[in-house]
């Protein structure tokens, strides 16, 4: 291998790396995002400074301000009224704490990418898909901010629409981070002769739209509806489906229908999971029967996280293990993915 090639991959191995150290952070974000809504601790911080913000409040008398300021706005007045100042300072931790790590991860994300362009690291062809990310990064912030202000103006609760938003934004820009760093490190070529490449697509996509789903069921607390699996209330298909109206107002509105639609979905997702490793199980490559495996694992283990989660009426800790699977199960599906084109 001659000189420029191996600059090239070293390069190529050390944005990876970076890119990687962005997910985690990105993953580690989605998991206290999950925590924050589940604590019901999203409303606490009534102001956007997102320079000011990163410093929280040092002495009493700040965090007196703080906490006055909460009491300004309708979660206070209408849920929380009586709330102590360490009761506030509980659920401020996770919102802030949340906050902070969206800051960390800009900066995570920035400084590494101006220094590989600044050092010539960079080849150009990957130029705009690291400028799309930066981008990505920052209108997240933005929607974040735009979630928040939804709940602080007649109703103490986000817009389940805009929470959904703001998770898809994070998932898309893991998955955009985490397939361009695999490429980087496992290239691939641009056929995946013999092997259910389109089937592993698609279990990418509905993977992405069950989380999307599943965005939709935490904004409206629907995982409470049903503590029963595989039967909710007693019934497989249970009435009430299709109570609003107009009817298909109930896909994404009516709690009852979203927490079905997330439990059967799951059901199709874990299918195709199935049928993927059975027809990769005798793959020529070792790769590919590993990842085929990887698939299988990890969705087995994040329906079992799903069926706990709801029998333990939405458990924090539980629940928040079943966002993490989420990730992992859809990681798994993008390095399958990667290995089907090697």
């Amino acid at each position: 291998m001659n000189t420029y090639l191996r600059v090239k991959e070293r390069n190529n191995r050390q944005i990876a790396v970076w890119l990687f150290i962005v997910c985690a952070f990105v993953f580690a974000m989605i998991v206290v995002g999950g925590v924050t809504r589940l604590t019901e601790s999203g409303l606490s911080m009534v102001n956007w400074k997102p320079i000011a913000g990163v410093i929280p409040p040092m002495s009493e008398a700040e965090w007196v301000d703080e906490f006055n300021a909460y009491k300004a706005f309708p979660e206070y007045q209408k849920v929380n009224m009586g709330m102590s100042l360490d009761e506030f300072k509980n659920i401020f931790f996770w919102e802030y704490s949340h906050r902070v790590l969206g800051r960390l991860i800009g900066v995570v994300f920035a400084l590494p990418f101006f220094y590989f362009l600044f050092r010539k690291k960079v080849k150009r062809a990957l130029k705009p898909h690291l400028w799309t990310m930066l981008l990505l990064g920052g209108s997240q912030g933005l929607l974040g901010w735009y979630m928040v202000k939804s709940g602080l103006v007649d109703q103490p609760d986000v817009s389940h629409y805009r929470l959904t938003a703001h998770l898809g934004l994070a998932v898309i820009i893991y998955i955009y981070a985490f397939w361009v760093a695999l490429k980087l490190v496992m290239p691939t070529t641009n056929t995946a002769i013999g092997r259910p490449y389109g089937l592993g697509l698609v279990y990418v996509k509905l993977l992405f739209v069950q989380i999307l789903l599943g965005g939709l069921v935490a904004g409206l607390n629907a995982g409470l509806v049903s503590d029963t699996w595989p039967l909710m209330m007693g019934q497989l298909i249970p009435d009430g489906l299709f109570f609003n109206d107009p009817w298909y107002g109930n896909i994404i509105d009516n709690p009852l229908t979203l927490h079905f639609e997330h439990r059967t979905f799951a059901y199709v997702v874990a299918a195709i999971a199935m049928l993927l490793w059975w027809k990769l199980r005798k793959d020529r490559s070792g790769a590919v029967r590993l990842a085929a495996t990887f698939v299988l694992l990890t969705i087995v283990l994040q329906v079992c996280l799903g069926v706990l989660t709801i029998l333990n009426m939405v458990a924090i800790p539980l629940a928040a293990a079943h966002q993490a699977g989420a990730i992992l199960a859809l990681s798994a599906g993008l390095i399958l993915l990667n290995r089907m084109k090697s």
